[in-house]
């Protein structure tokens, strides 16, 4: 499968800038403890080359004009360090339904101890970059760090520092039963970290795989409470899908109110494969997920189900592109905001149509609920059509709980809070009852009900 990558038109043409001093300092960061590994060298070095010419965005960006980095700026991080964690306190993010096929990174460092892959065939390739053999690695090498955005100063940021990754390669025709479970724990510690978790996925040609990636923070008390502990967690997950492959990918992020989560997802499908990606996110004090899809073939089938929960004065914003680039391609994006108190929420969703992409079927939609006359929408669902034989929509809707909706429910015996929380629940459980894990959807459903009290 050719390799896909998006690069940002807009800033090709411009100027070199001098790199500055906070971007230089995560650099230096990223690149302490820097492994020798023969196949990870020019990914590395290619990537340090493309960060001189880059800068951290501003709100000048027309891209993050609605998500201010002012709060990650100040903050000086240093390179995360190697813990020990107890099973006992990890297993509290454990899921049973894959209790014996599981990675688990602490701070970015794989732990042998906590993972166990028991259940996985030896047709399946599962387990740390830095721990297979060669001949593995070799492989993959056409894989790893091939879909990087060459403008995306924080995918960049995490190859410059490649040290190690989560690794999940199925073979051909190979179907598994069980999901696969990548959990990246950080624990949160006085000194400000910077943690850049990776993860790589391949689905060979008519493979089948359930993957489950997971981000958690270990604090002192409820995570959703800043507690002068921030870190800064810039991840990178690539995925492929061979021909026919089909692929459910379940996100789900819950860092602490003191941490910045930045994310780059960048997904190439070939013809005929299918991939759904169910992604919740609920945590860090400001979070943002760039999500990058490329059809690379006809008939290839493209669902982004999403859901962002925010309270307090938390920050999210999630960015996509879908790229359609051949007939018979049809792509289904829902993404709701549940956004209380002071919180932000942004979406900026683009689907791009061209051509050669005849016959195809693009919906988009956005959904919102507030909670609270101080929360914000921003949003920007986006259609970029030249084909002129598709079906496509896309549309956005800002709504409130309906005063209507809750004094029928109260007028069923239903208390003012539970009313509400009914109404939130059915709002938010068009997202998750599509979670094939029936104990990661009640964990999540739990965590939404005491977010939004």
């Amino acid at each position: 499968m050719t390799a896909a990558i998006l690069t940002n038109a807009l800033s090709k043409n411009s100027p070199h800038v001098e790199m500055d001093e906070r971007l230089q300092s995560l650099k230096d960061q990223a690149l302490v403890g820097k492994v020798e590994d023969g196949i990870l060298l020019a990914k590395q070095e290619r990537s340090e080359k493309l960060l001189a010419d880059l800068r951290l965005p501003s709100r000048r960006d027309e891209e993050w004009q609605f998500t201010d980095l002012t709060n990650l700026k100040e903050v000086d991080f240093s390179a995360a360090q190697k813990v020990d964690l107890d099973v006992a306190t990890a297993e509290n993010f454990y899921l049973p339904e894959a209790s014996h096929s599981r990675l688990v990174f602490v701070n970015g460092f794989f732990s042998a101890e906590l993972s166990d892959i028991s259940d996985l065939p030896d047709s399946i390739i599962c387990g740390a970059w830095a721990n297979l053999p060669l001949n593995q690695r070799e492989k993959l090498d056409h894989y790893l760090a091939q879909q990087v955005d060459i403008d995306n100063v924080f995918s960049n940021l995490n190859t410059a520092g490649l040290k190690d990754s989560a690794i999940v390669s199925i073979s051909t025709n190979v179907e598994l039963e069980i999901p696969i479970h990548c959990l990246f724990l950080t624990v949160a510690d006085p000194t400000p970290m910077l943690v850049q978790p990776r993860l790589l996925v391949v689905a060979e040609s008519n493979a089948k795989l359930t993957i489950v990636e997971s981000y958690g923070a270990i604090t002192s008390n409820c995570t959703d409470r800043p507690q002068q502990q921030p870190y800064f967690n810039n991840i990178v997950s690539e995925i492929y899908l061979g021909e026919n492959a089909r692929v459910t990918h379940v996100r789900n992020q819950r860092d602490s109110g003191d941490g910045f989560h930045i994310a780059t997802t960048a997904i190439a499908q070939g013809k005929q494969s299918r991939y759904q990606l169910i992604d919740v996110n609920l945590g860090a004090k400001l979070s943002r997920h760039s999500l990058q899809m490329v059809q690379e073939g006809e008939a290839t089938e493209t669902e982004f189900l999403a859901l962002t929960t925010l309270a307090g004065r938390q920050v999210s914003d999630t960015h996509s592109t879908i790229a359609l680039n051949h007939p018979h391609g049809i792509t289904n994006q829902l993404h709701k905001c549940i956004v209380d108190e002071h919180a932000q929420a942004v979406f900026s969703g683009k689907v791009l149509v061209p051509q050669a992409a005849q016959l195809t079927n693009a919906q988009q939609l956005n959904r919102n609920l507030l909670l609270s006359s101080k929360a914000r929408i921003n949003t920007k669902p986006e259609l970029q059509i030249t084909a002129d034989n598709v079906k496509c929509s896309h549309g956005a809707t800002v709504s409130q709980l309906e005063a209507d909706e809750v004094f029928y429910l109260r007028s069923r015996g239903l208390n003012d809070y539970d009313a509400r929380h009914l109404l939130i629940d059915a709002f938010a459980g068009e997202i998750l009852d599509q979670i094939p894990l029936a104990s990661l959807r009640g964990r999540l459903r739990q965590c939404i009900s005491c977010r939004t009290v």
